[in-house]
C-alpha cells in the first residue's frame, strides 16, 4: 500500500526584474510550508524561475538566452535541491533549458528525495506562433523561442510511485495522457502559465479557459486512472494576467484540492495510490479493452482530412 501527501506549490507572477535567487527563496518558503504539512512530493509550475517571456517579441532570439538555464542544478537553484534533500521530499519544477548544442526547450524535471534528477521532459505541444502577429491582443511566441520537445512522454518509478510529466498545453491533448497511461502512470504533474484571455477571441476569457483547464486535467486523470497535480504560475506578471486554478485530481477525475487565490499558495491532498488500480483493472483495463487495429490515424496522420463525399 502506497500513500503519500502530495502538494502543488502555486507561484504568483514573476516580474522581469526578479532574480533567480529571489524566486528560489519563494519556492523554498513553499517547500518549508509543505514539509510542515507532511508533503512527500511537491510540484511547482512551468517556467518557475522566470517571467513568461514568450509574451514579448525580439528580432534576435539570442537576446532572450539569459532566461535559459545551461545546467541543472546550478548555483541559483542548488538551495532548493539541498532543502528538499534535508526534508526527504521529492519535487518537480519547470524551467527554460539551453543545451550545449544551442537548442532551446521548455523543460521540467522530477527530482528524488535524495536530490537526484530522475526524469527530464521537454514540452511537446507548443502553442502560439513564431512571428509577431499584430491582430492578436497579446503575443504568445513559444514557437519562436522553443523547439518542440524530443523526449516523448516517459515515466519513472520514484518514491514507489510511477510518475510522469506534461507541461501546460500538453494537458489538453489526450495522447499525452494515454502514452503515460500505457506505462502504468500513477501521478502526472503538469505545470502551466496560461493567459486569462485567448488572444484571438474576446469570447474566451478566464471562466471558459478555467473550465477547459479543469476539464482536460480531470478527463486525463479519469481516463488513465491516475492522480494529477496541475499547478499554475499566475496572477499579474509584467502587466499581463494569467489564471490560477491549481488543482489536485484523483484517479476518478474528481478535484480533491484547489487553490483559492492568485499568489504563492500551497495546496495538499492525501493520495492513496492503490486507488489507481481499480480503474486500471476495470473500465480502463487497456489490455482487455483497447482495439489498436482501429487507431492507426492517431499515429499516422497529423491534420484533419475530410472525406471526399
Amino acid at each position: 500500500m502506497t500513500k503519500m501527501m502530495i502538494g502543488a506549490a502555486q507561484i504568483g507572477g514573476i516580474q522581469k526584474d526578479e532574480t533567480r535567487e529571489q524566486v528560489v527563496a519563494r519556492m523554498i518558503a513553499l517547500m518549508d510550508e509543505a514539509h510542515g504539512k507532511g508533503v512527500g512530493f511537491l510540484a511547482f509550475p512551468e517556467m518557475t524561475l522566470t517571467t513568461f517571456f514568450p509574451r514579448f517579441y525580439v528580432e534576435d532570439r539570442a537576446d532572450f538566452d539569459h532566461w535559459f538555464e545551461t545546467e541543472m542544478p546550478n548555483a541559483a537553484v542548488q538551495p532548493l535541491f539541498d532543502r528538499a534533500r534535508e526534508y526527504g521530499m521529492g519535487f518537480t519544477f519547470g524551467y527554460c533549458e539551453l543545451t550545449p548544442e544551442g537548442e532551446h526547450f521548455n523543460t521540467s524535471i522530477i527530482v528524488s528525495p535524495e536530490g537526484e534528477i530522475m526524469l527530464s521532459y521537454r514540452k511537446t505541444h507548443l502553442p502560439g506562433h513564431a512571428e509577431f502577429e499584430p491582430e492578436r491582443t497579446h503575443q504568445h511566441l513559444e514557437k519562436r523561442y522553443f523547439l518542440p520537445g524530443d523526449t516523448g512522454f516517459n515515466v519513472v518509478r520514484s518514491q514507489g510511485i510511477i510518475m510522469g510529466m506534461s507541461i501546460c498545453n500538453d494537458r489538453r491533448w489526450p495522447e499525452s495522457w494515454r502514452v503515460m497511461g500505457l506505462q502504468g502512470v500513477q501521478l502526472v504533474s503538469i505545470g502551466y502559465n496560461t493567459p486569462s484571455q485567448n488572444n484571438l477571441s474576446k469570447d474566451e476569457g478566464i471562466e471558459r479557459r478555467m473550465y477547459h483547464h479543469e476539464l482536460s486535467v480531470c478527463a486525463g486523470a479519469y481516463q488513465n486512472s491516475t492522480y494529477a497535480i496541475a499547478v499554475a504560475k499566475c496572477g499579474m506578471e509584467d502587466g499581463n494576467h494569467m489564471f490560477a486554478g491549481s488543482i489536485i485530481v484523483d484517479p476518478d477525475g474528481f478535484v480533491i484540492a484547489k487553490a483559492q487565490g492568485e499568489g504563492d499558495e500551497l495546496i495538499v491532498a492525501d493520495a492513496d495510490f492503490d486507488k489507481c488500480a481499480f480503474g486500471k483493472s476495470t473500465i480502463f483495463n487497456f489490455d482487455a479493452h483497447r482495439r489498436i487495429e482501429h487507431y492507426g490515424l492517431i499515429a499516422t496522420q497529423t491534420g484533419v482530412k475530410e472525406p471526399l463525399k
